[in-house]
């Protein structure tokens, strides 16, 4: 598998040199290139993470697993929606945040 850099206008190979070719338009044009994160201090050990490879240290190093953000609330006022969504049918439910 190659690495490339961004140099001179152009994805170039690392190690050749050689300019990336450019794929059919049916296929994806570009690789995904992804900003780093801000950086924050560690809740667990109280250390600055200033990257996602910091980040990813982290949570091995303290034995620890990231997760999704909390879903959204599976609580229906009514039986149908209930039952359509797979949720749980309360008709006392309120929403915990106004929308």
């Amino acid at each position: 598998m190659s690495r490339f850099v961004w140099r001179d206008g152009q994805f170039v190979d690392v190690q050749t040199g050689e300019a990336m070719a450019i794929p059919e338009r049916s296929e994806i044009c570009m690789p995904l290139i992804q900003s780093d994160i801000p950086e924050y201090r560690s809740p667990i050990d109280g250390k600055m993470i200033t990257s996602r490879s910091e980040r990813r240290e982290d949570l091995k190093r303290n034995n620890c697993i990231e997760i999704d953000p909390p879903k959204r609330d599976k609580v229906f006022r009514t039986r149908k929606w209930a039952k359509g969504n797979g949720g749980e049918w309360d008709p006392n439910h309120r929403r915990a945040t106004p929308r």
